[in-house]
This record gives C-alpha cells, structure tokens and sequence, in this order.
C-alpha cells in the first residue's frame, strides 16, 4: 500500500499545462492484461520520489475519454531530458509505446538492474525488492483488480501509487550495487536498448528471438 503520508493526485486523461516533476521520474502503468495488442492501457503513474504520486487515469472514449489524447503526458514520456524510472520497463516502455504511439527514452530498469548484480536469487519483483534492500512492504492484493473501471477505488490508488514511490530509493541502493561490481555502464547498455525492445515485442519477435542462434 501506498504510506499514509503520501499525497495521490488522480488527472483525468493527462496531465495539467505546465507540469513539472524533476529529471527523474518514476513511471507505473496499470492495464486490462498483459498483453498489449488486446488490454488497454488504463493508468499511468508518476513520481518524483518525494512521496507524491500522480496517477493519470486513460478512459477510451466510448467511457467519455480522450484516450492517446494527452500531449502533457506523451511530451513527459518522450522528453531525453527526463530519465524515467521503472520496474519490468520492457512491459511498460512497450505498453505505451503500442498505446500512445510514442518513443518512451531515456529509461532505467530496477528489474534490470536487480538481476545484472543480484545474481545469488531468481527473486526480482518489485515487493520483494523493496522489502530486501528498503524494509517496506508493499501490499499486492488489488494487482490482478479491473483496472478499466470508470471509477477507481482508494485502494486501487493506494497500489497503484505504491509502485512507483519506492522507485528512486530503490534504484539508489541498486546503482551502488551496480557500481560496486562494475556492471553500471553493462547496465546502461541494457537500459538504451529498452525502447528498441519494445518495439521488437509489439512486432511479435519475443518468439523467434530474433538474437538467438537457434535456427
């Protein structure tokens, strides 16, 4: 769950005229499935790591939204001065490039990241994380809820929020391990390549792999 403490802003459709949220920002998405031809994308959120989240709520237009209509939104996601933060990024990065017809870059990864130095465990998910390296617990029982529902609940944005308020402390902890077994330039690599990733996945080249020798 989100801290009690923390401040959740929802927009509806985007975000308002001259929002700004720093140079780094972490980024969550919410969507109908996993699968990002079929399930909509339905909430994106963002923070600056200062225990505010805002959560940009994409309806389809047949509830009343504006869908891909968010320039702020894209302009944020597309903007190479702003590095945005995520976990599993290659679902996102593809998630909202497929929905939004944009360039999502620069990204950095936790996951990434997570598994390039912390390699003695195949535990990677963003609660376990968190609860190893910061001591926070992050509650996980509204993941699988409807998130294309016109109205969300307070605990739907209570989680949606916990996802990405942890994610600069994470990635501070993460890049010090990164650092310290010199794998953070193998790591950057690895984030750069995300954006080509996702579209490789859109296409449908997560099988073939078009990098393997496989024949």
């Amino acid at each position: 769950m989100a801290s009690p403490s923390a401040a959740i802003h929802l927009h509806d459709g985007d975000l308002p005229d001259g929002f700004d949220i720093g140079p780094v920002v972490a980024v969550d998405t919410e969507a109908m499935g996993l699968n990002p031809h079929r399930d909509r994308l339905c909430l994106v959120q963002l923070s600056a790591g200062d225990g505010e989240a805002h959560l940009v709520q994409i309806r389809p237009r047949s509830l009343g939204g504006r869908y891909d209509d968010c320039p702020n939104l894209k302009a944020l996601l597309q903007d190479d001065s702003v590095t945005k933060l995520m976990h599993f990024a290659r679902f996102d990065v593809a998630l909202l490039q497929h929905a939004l017809d944009i360039t999502v870059a620069p990204v950095i990864c936790t996951k990434i990241a997570a598994r390039l130095v912390r390699t003695f465990t195949d535990r990677h998910g963003l609660a376990h994380l968190c609860r190893e390296l910061l001591g926070v617990d992050l509650a996980k029982q509204q993941q699988t809820s409807d998130w294309g529902a016109e109205t969300l609940t307070p605990e739907q944005l209570a989680y949606a929020a916990s996802d990405v308020l942890h994610l600069h402390a994470l990635w501070e902890k993460l890049e010090a391990l990164l650092v310290r077994e010199n794998r953070r330039d193998l790591a950057q690599a690895c984030f750069d390549f995300l954006p080509a990733r996702g579209r490789l996945d859109i296409l449908g080249y997560e099988d073939p792999d078009i990098f393997s020798h496989r024949a």
